[in-house]
């Protein structure tokens, strides 16, 4: 995802970085094709009138499209939205178990078992990531877990679920030495349930997808509008008939494009959510609860910020 200081009104118009306007580009080739078609045949072949249309009907239509696109982008906002809010609560899961562990139960922060549990949360926030965008996680794994944790994590296919059951394992190993009072497993089982219902809640994101057969109507509709259109203008708009008619095909793409970005947050276009950024947070401000040196921060472009 792209975050940068809002520029001015007038660079914002010329931004490529970020914008869904690389994407259409050769659709809106083909529709100015089309448009300067249309006048071509208006002016070269009299008897071409009969394929000019009134405008009214694709006035009527246009509202009509306008109104589903704002329900897709509504909807897909509200998905988009949503995984955001998940993934805040894995961070503040995350930060309040560290610091339940590092303040509450008898761990020094330099303990065996204090960067034992410290170190699994973080290597939680990396599965995630890695399930949700069905990459490798055995680099990360390898670097932050335990070796003897690390066999069964690279063997299930749940990684996540498994990296829970471990956290609330180590837990009751640190009760069963009276290292945690029975009160604090209360409170801390209350932060790994947190953490279930965060993974739980990406997954039935990311494996409900909007109902295709409603994406398919909108984009039908889109597309038959935007061919159509300039035959409705030409008559009227004569050579400014491409232009038009591009500037309102973008205007209907670019909304159904921005629509499927944020359908699917959890990829890696310049709209969906920057979970390695996330997973960065959380893993240095975890690592400052244990007092270790922070990672170093990726080098950006000077006027790019990745949140």
């Amino acid at each position: 995802m792209i975050v940068r200081p809002r520029p001015h009104w007038f660079a914002m118009l010329f931004i490529w970085r970020g914008s869904v306007l690389r994407k259409l580009v050769p659709r809106l080739a083909i529709i100015a094709g089309i448009g300067v078609s249309a006048q071509l045949l208006h002016l070269l072949w009299p008897a071409a009138t009969k394929f000019e249309l009134a405008v009214a009907p694709f006035s009527l239509l246009g509202l009509s499209i306008a109104i589903f696109l704002g329900f897709r982008t509504n909807v897909s906002h509200d998905r988009y939205w949503e995984a955001r809010k998940l993934w805040g609560s894995t961070m503040n899961a995350s930060r309040q178990l560290a610091r339940q562990a590092l303040t509450l139960a008898e761990w020094p922060p330099a303990s065996p078992d204090a960067q034992r549990f410290v170190r699994t949360l973080i290597a939680h926030a990396h599965a995630f990531r890695h399930q949700l965008r069905r990459t490798d996680a055995r680099a990360d794994m390898e670097r932050l877990l335990h070796p003897e944790d690390l066999d069964r994590v690279m063997a299930a296919r749940w990684k996540p679920a498994v990296l829970q059951l471990q956290l609330g394992d180590q837990l009751h190993e640190a009760r069963r030495r009276q290292q945690l009072p029975d009160i604090l497993i209360v409170a801390m089982e209350r932060g790994l349930e947190t953490l279930g219902d965060a993974v739980g809640g990406c997954e039935r994101i990311a494996g409900t997808p909007i109902p295709l057969t409603f994406s398919v109507m909108v984009h039908r509709i889109i597309y038959f509008y935007c061919t159509l259109l300039p035959f409705g203008l030409v008559s009227s708009i004569g050579w400014y008939t491409p232009v038009f008619a591009v500037f309102v095909a973008y205007a209907f793409m670019a909304l159904e494009a921005i629509a499927e970005e944020l359908e699917s947050p959890f990829g890696t276009d310049d709209n969906d959510l920057a979970l390695e950024a996330i997973c960065r947070n959380i893993e240095a401000s975890l690592l400052e609860l244990l007092g270790e040196p922070l990672p170093p921060e990726p080098p950006l472009p000077a006027d790019f910020v990745l949140h």
